[in-house]
């Protein structure tokens, strides 16, 4: 993203909020959704009240910078380098974006070390409530929080509530760490000494988020994090953070210290931070295949514990004898739902048999039907694209597949919605006769974009699929029940769907992506997070009973080993 300068102070003329060309937005498309008296609340404490058109990147002669979230305020960055927060339906700029300067970072993670000190103190199930206030106001403010998505992300409405909705199940989760983290004690493991180990929490903690799920990603992170005791930074992506600070607000109405939440804003320069800081234990990063090696790499290097969810090549397998109509429509959604742009998004379609013939042009004759608009609009199907690199990325794809030999079924390039004209739009695409060499299926398109591949039997099916280096999700649609035994037994993939085209697991499970999807020990969410963000510890205890007799050992222990000679 190029980085737009801005020079000198703002002025103190009132800003037009990003809410409020959120509230327009639904107006003009006529959506039901209506924001509520909170809206004005959250912009005006997360976003700048000052800019002026001598400050405004791209020209923009009114339009807020966001602020950042430092020991319970939030307050507007010293920096001098922003990127522009864009709608991606409109190309409208409708905020600026700071890339933090080295001390605010540093004031972040400061605020949570000493944030930490009395937040790890604080009663397991105080923290706990906590989150099940925050739960609460997450459901209270759902639409305005949808909205925010949609206009940021470019997401439908739709799309967007889930996206919220995801999240939310994590903080409901959250509520049981004073179940799920409870320790371990055996007494008596030697002569009057007892053994017992507890779960702590790691100190700070940091997470990188990425674009594609502003609400939910955060929320897979931080509300465990915290609630077991830790303190947290978050850097949200910088294309679309305002879900984040809104979730912040919340957070902290509903009771979250100042200092053990904090946000910070950034790109390159705040990861390699992030990774580097001394005083971060453990790092969450979702995102794609390049960073997310990166933050793997240098933040294992520097001696924390990461966990990092990557890249994706999610595979269907359709059978002859699945279900047409429900897989037709599985399958048209879980491609070109959120314009293809999630990693559990299904980009391959492997058919067996005469599957291949039967379902692809019923899939194609599908996603014609589907509704490519602005988000926000009334009976939209598929947003756009987050930005012009991410659709000029996906639109090289496909020609470079039909230039290797595929056959293009459905072509969405060039797609422009009425009214939409400058937006970054993509439409369901559907190639066949795609071959495991070509770049369409090395390669992570991240758009509405269906590779569809032809295997003589179920054995080859799984063979494709298991050569492919990513293994997050993979979905079989069949009727035949030994089938997908076998299916779900022999596959190498962390996450498997029969009949469910995107198999997320919810949160008392965990997301477990695997192979080249996934660096790192334990998985996001579920027991294997609440492991992630805590630490064991073990303690040996004897306590001497010098006024009390001794209790005399059972007959038959002598020479067991239960205790040293002469310690009986």
């Amino acid at each position: 993203t190029p980085v737009q300068t801005r020079g000198g102070e703002p002025s103190a003329a009132i800003m037009s909020m990003m809410w409020s060309a959120a509230l327009q937005l639904v107006k003009r498309s006529s959506s039901s959704s209506a924001l509520g008296g909170r809206a004005s609340v959250i912009g005006c404490r997360s976003l700048s009240s000052s800019s002026s058109s001598d400050t405004a990147p791209l020209g923009v002669t009114s339009v807020p910078s966001v602020k950042m979230l430092i020991d319970g305020n939030f307050v507007e960055s010293q920096a001098k380098d922003f990127v522009p927060l864009t709608n991606p339906a409109t190309q409208e700029v409708i905020g600026h974006v700071p890339l933090c300067t080295p001390q605010e970072f540093e004031n972040a993670v400061q605020s949570s070390k000493e944030a930490f000190k009395t937040w790890r103190n604080t009663p397991v199930q105080t923290r706990a409530r906590v989150m099940l206030k925050f739960q609460e106001l997450i459901r209270a403010n759902f639409e305005e929080l949808a909205v925010n998505v949609s206009v940021e992300q470019g997401k439908t409405l739709a799309d967007a509530r889930g996206d919220v909705f995801r999240g939310l199940e994590v903080v409901e989760f959250a509520c049981s760490v004073p179940t799920i983290s409870m320790g371990e004690l055996m007494e008596n493991v030697a002569g009057g000494i007892d053994t017992y180990s507890i779960r702590q929490p790691l100190g700070v903690v940091a997470g990188i988020c990425p674009f594609n799920f502003p609400a939910m990603v955060p929320l897979w992170m931080y509300p465990l994090a915290c609630t077991v005791g830790n303190t947290f930074v978050l850097k949200p992506s910088e294309q679309d953070p305002g879900a984040s600070l809104m979730l912040a607000e919340m957070a902290m109405e509903a009771g979250l210290p100042k200092g053990v939440l904090n946000i910070v804003h950034g790109q390159h320069d705040i990861v390699n931070a992030i990774c580097d800081h001394q005083d971060i234990r453990a790092i969450s990063f979702v995102g794609g295949d390049g960073a997310g090696k990166h933050v793997y790499s240098r933040g294992t290097a520097a001696g924390k514990r990461v966990q990092s969810n990557m890249g994706a090549k999610n595979h269907a397998v359709v059978l002859p004898d699945a279900q047409v109509e429900a897989t037709v429509s599985a399958l048209t959604g879980a491609f070109a739902g959120a314009a293809g742009q999630r990693c559990m998004a299904i980009s391959a379609a492997v058919f067996v048999g005469d599957a291949y013939d039967a379902f692809i042009d019923k899939i194609a004759d599908k996603a014609t039907g589907l509704k490519v608009s602005g988000g926000l609009e009334p009976g939209c199907d598929v947003g756009p694209m987050i930005s012009p690199k991410a659709q000029e990325r996906a639109e090289g794809l496909i020609a470079k597949g039909i230039e290797e030999g595929a056959v293009c079924v459905l072509d969405g390039r060039g797609y422009k919605p009425e009214g939409y004209e400058k937006g970054n739009f993509l439409a369901p695409t559907v190639l066949k006769d795609v071959t495991p060499d070509m770049t369409c299926y090395k390669e992570e398109i991240f758009g509405p974009v269906l590779c569809c591949l032809k295997a003589n039997s179920l054995q080859e099916a799984i063979e494709i699929i298991n050569a492919n280096p990513y293994g997050n999700g993979t979905s079989l649609f069949t009727t035949n029940g030994a089938a997908a035994r076998k299916f779900q037994n022999e596959i190498d993939v962390g996450q498997v769907g029969i009949n469910i085209p995107i198999p997320v697991p919810l949160p008392m499970f965990s997301f477990t992506g695997s192979r080249g999807s996934f660096r790192g020990d334990l998985n996001f969410y579920g027991k294997a997070g609440m492991q992630f963000y805590t630490q064991w510890k073990t303690i040996t205890a004897r306590w001497p009973e010098s006024d009390i007799p001794k209790t005399a050992r059972a007959e038959g222990l002598s020479g067991v080993g239960a205790s040293a000679p002469g310690q009986d």
